[in-house]
């Protein structure tokens, strides 16, 4: 079953100015349209429910990549061809480099936006994990003004986001201050490529004399939202990472996923390679 093209609407306004302005004035009427490939893919099973749509691919006030002595900011329509091509993100943060290089096909990258991966809220999202390891915020905008959140507080539970129909995220913030940390990305997949993951787990961890001072473990497709495992950090921290801290923290991880059966994978499947991958992070922080 396709969509009727017809039954759909799209307006592509001159700047930011004009689409927040139609938001705020037609408040739930209007949603932004940037990459299109979650919506595309919808559209053609004909399972896309909305029917109006901004086109903002073309505004320029959400392009671009900023950096700072203490941050770097990505505008929200950067691709993940983009992200994963910039030279200080390619260094700083690999985490987000590597999730940008394995979400789809090369045409999917050059499309694809991270502001989208954000705001389409899947769980099994590719590029969420290592903002979270990243400690990233995001800056909403509106009529109103700007407000800045950490992106640990915008998904609220399974596709929701603390979003209002009248915002648009303008731009993602990532602090300079993991590039010296140990940093660690699986994705697991029926495929190494073009394929949604059965599991997505990003990790980094601060050594200081031998043990773990500070870590961040986060996983994807375990939860309804993109989890931050804190029982296993805190199983992690102040301890030396040898194999008698493993158990313990795969413990401590097994206690707050919560994974489902679905078309990609089983809970148990999950939940097992979750162990694991915690296990090889650990031993990794060892070598």
């Amino acid at each position: 079953m396709r969509a009727f093209l017809p039954a759909y609407h799209m307006e592509t306004p001159r700047d930011l100015a004009a689409a927040l302005d139609r938001m705020a004035k037609e408040q739930g009427v209007w949603k932004p349209f940037a990459g299109g490939t979650d919506l595309m893919v919808l559209l053609e099973a004909g399972k896309l429910p909305h029917k109006n749509f901004l086109n903002i691919w073309n505004l320029q006030e959400l392009r671009g990549i900023v950096t700072s002595a203490d941050h770097v900011e990505i505008g929200t329509l950067t691709t993940y061809t983009e992200v994963r091509s910039h030279e200080i993100l390619v260094r700083e943060f690999p985490l987000l480099c590597r999730a940008a290089a394995e979400t789809g096909s090369v045409a999917t990258q050059n499309r694809g936006t991270l502001g989208g991966n954000i705001a389409n809220a899947s769980p099994a999202a590719d590029s969420p994990p290592a903002l979270l390891v990243y400690d990233a915020e995001i800056e909403i905008v509106s009529t109103s003004g700007a407000r800045w959140i950490p992106y640990h507080r915008f998904h609220a539970g399974y596709k929701q986001m603390d979003l209002q129909s009248s915002e648009l995220i303008r731009r993602i913030r990532l602090p300079r201050n993991k590039h010296a940390w140990k940093q660690y990305f699986r994705k697991v997949g029926t495929r190494r490529a073009q394929a949604i993951s059965k599991m997505c787990f990003a990790a980094a961890a601060r050594i200081e004399a031998g043990k773990i001072a500070d870590v961040r473990i986060v996983l994807g497709s375990v939860a309804p939202t993109v989890l931050r495992a804190t029982r296993a950090e805190e199983a992690l921290r102040g301890r030396q990472p040898d194999a008698e801290i493993i158990k313990t923290a795969q413990d401590a991880l097994a206690s707050e996923i919560a994974p489902i059966d679905d078309i990609r994978s089983t809970s148990r499947y999950r939940r097992s390679v979750a162990r694991n991958l915690l296990a090889e992070f650990i031993e990794s922080l060892a070598g």
